[in-house]
């Protein structure tokens, strides 16, 4: 799926950035900027033999995902890698970005990112990657071309499950019991 000359655009299809328009710029004209910068930025890195193996909405909805569960661009390859091996062990990907998003649309949520709290790991959501495997049914973020290509070349990795620590080092371990280890190690208590 590209984008067209129709509005809306689908979610996923905004390259991030600045984008400089002159007063009186019309929405089409708006828009054909930003499909350019998808289409430069995105497009132009996704050759025809990789959208053959990861279609396009799969490889954005992975790279939303990593944009929104990292810290930076250093882990995006480790993030990556991790949420492929639980694509490929049929485990729930249970991701709080994820979360984050179907809170979100929620019209009683006052902010974009709201807090993930517990409870809302029972959130009835097709977002909800805690209660539905495999990938969210769209992107949920406009991730950036780092996203992408770290989303179509995982680092090779055993971890299974990871976590940030109050400064945003990224921990991860290849067994539960290793994160619940880690998580006391860096929190004092298991999630």
């Amino acid at each position: 799926k590209t984008p067209d000359a129709t509005l809306p655009l689908f979610e996923g299809s905004y390259a991030p950035g600045t984008y400089y328009v002159d007063r009186g710029t019309t929405p089409k004209e708006a828009q054909k900027l930003i499909n350019d910068r998808f289409t430069n930025d995105i497009l132009s890195r996704y050759s025809t033999s990789t959208a053959a193996v990861v279609p396009l909405e799969q490889a954005l909805t992975i790279a939303s995902l990593i944009e929104r569960e990292t810290v930076g661009h250093d882990d995006m390859r480790l993030i990556s890698g991790i949420i492929w091996n639980r694509l490929f062990a049929n485990m729930n990907l249970q991701l709080d970005a994820s979360l984050q998003y179907a809170k979100a649309n929620k019209a009683s949520t006052a902010t974009w990112w709201p807090k993930v709290l517990p409870n809302d790991k029972y959130l009835k959501s097709p977002y909800n990657t805690y209660i539905h495997a495999g990938l969210p049914p769209t992107p949920i973020s406009n991730p950036s071309a780092a996203a992408v290509v770290a989303a179509l070349n995982p680092l090779n990795t055993p971890c299974l499950y990871y976590f940030h620590d109050k400064s945003g080092e990224l921990h991860c371990s290849d067994t539960y019991a290793g994160h619940v280890a880690l998580l006391k190690k860096y929190y004092g208590q298991g999630k």
